[in-house]
């Protein structure tokens, strides 16, 4: 299994493409204050702040499993933001 660190800088990184490119649709659309774009960047907030607190629980039976189901619900997350950042309109 990778580093806890490894798995932070992961969800750092993947968490800001995403915000990055919904600000680059934004400025490609000159669309600066679409709801829509908002709430896409307000759920890849929240969902940074949610698993980052997964990532830091300490009180798991299997900690070794527990982090790859929180690696497996980020890349589930970020595919679903994905989808939702290519159907902006």
């Amino acid at each position: 299994m990778a580093s806890i660190k490894n798995l932070k800088k992961d969800l750092n990184y993947v968490i800001g493409d995403l915000i990055e490119a919904v600000y680059i649709w934004e400025a490609v659309h000159q669309k600066f204050d679409s709801k829509e774009a908002e709430a896409i960047i307000d759920e890849a907030i929240a969902t940074f702040d949610e698993l980052t607190v997964e990532i830091n629980k300490k009180d798991v039976e299997d900690r070794s499993k527990h982090l790859k189901t929180v690696k497996a619900n980020l890349e589930t997350k970020a595919k679903g933001l994905i989808d939702k950042i290519n159907a902006l309109k």
